[in-house]
């Protein structure tokens, strides 16, 4: 997705080096016991206006590691999440369109 076939950048996506200059959060993996403490500090360390989003069936609902001991099901349940891309995996197309609906949600904000 972020290659110049599918050009982010003229949607005004780009990569920060850190958390606290970023306004989406994009999860795009199972969320564990380990993993769900880092992923509310990420999200703690945030800026205002702040927005999740997850990509594929392991970030929404856990996926094959949904009945694991130690997965949560989904990352809604740590974090609140504004925007689900379902896929496994998605399509590049499937998850500009979320992310630059959630950016149209960002501008609203501000």
């Amino acid at each position: 997705m972020l290659s110049p076939h599918y050009d982010p950048e003229r949607y005004g996506i780009k990569l920060t080096p850190s958390i606290r200059h970023a306004d989406i959060l994009v999860v795009t993996g199972a969320v564990n016991r380990k993993s769900a403490v880092r992923l509310k500090r990420l999200y703690e360390q945030m800026a205002e206006p702040k927005f999740i989003v997850a990509i594929g069936a392991c970030a929404i609902s856990g996926g094959v590691f949904a009945k694991s001991y130690n997965a949560f099901a989904g990352a809604d349940k740590v974090v609140p999440v504004a925007a689900n891309i379902p896929g496994c995996p998605p399509r590049p197309e499937a998850i500009l369109d979320g992310i630059t609906k959630v950016l149209a949600k960002l501008e609203k904000v501000k």
